[in-house]
């Protein structure tokens, strides 16, 4: 389980610079609405997700039936991630597509996320064989981990409360926030392209 916790905090950290820097920094996500909404709609359902792996794994064993709804969550990431590799080379195509640097970023991440689950299988299979319940069980690392992957949970609420909010389509400047020039970002100079704002 030690091992798995490690790898999780290296996901969160790379999906957290991801967030950033690429969604938020380079290509201001949120302000390219409502064309991008089809990708922010998978980022908002996987990320409540990741808030639930990142705030309960470090704490909490899933045993018995709950083993199996964590395993269909991880299941439901993998998903939303493969159905976000379509949808967002179709969306960002007005914006220029996808920056070099954010697709190694997404592959890195696809690698430690599956060698993350190459350890937490097996935990998730002991958990399957006891009785039904959701069990304090600190896991054997240090404490200062088990802070920073709950940390790494508020901070992917807020991101996947962001990212909802702007999809069901609460007041747009608020949801653009701080991004007020819908279309324009720091790559791509010159009026917007057809379709990347309203």
């Amino acid at each position: 389980m030690a091992d798995a916790l490690w790898l999780l905090a290296v996901l969160g950290l790379l999906g957290g610079f991801d967030t950033v820097y690429f969604h938020e920094i380079r290509g201001r996500l949120p302000a390219h609405l409502p064309g991008l909404q089809p990708e922010l709609t998978l980022h908002a359902g996987r990320s409540f997700i990741y808030v639930a792996v990142f705030g309960t794994l470090p704490w909490i064993a899933w045993r018995g039936a709950w083993a199996v709804v964590l395993a269909a969550l991880l299941l439901c990431e993998i998903a939303i991630t493969l159905a976000d590799f379509v949808v967002e080379d179709q969306v960002r195509k007005p914006m220029g597509g996808l920056l070099p640097g954010e697709r190694v970023t997404h592959t890195i991440m696809a690698i430690v996320y599956g060698a993350m689950l190459a350890h937490l299988i097996p935990v998730i299979l002991q958990w399957r064989h006891l009785p039904s319940r959701l069990a304090i069980d600190l896991a054997p690392v240090p404490s200062w981990l088990r802070l920073g992957l709950s940390a790494l949970a508020v901070g992917t609420f807020v991101s996947a409360t962001r990212d909802a909010y702007a999809v069901i389509g609460f007041p747009r400047p608020l949801a653009r926030w701080p991004w007020h020039a819908p279309g324009v970002g720091p790559r791509t100079p010159g009026p917007p392209q057809s379709g990347a704002a309203e």
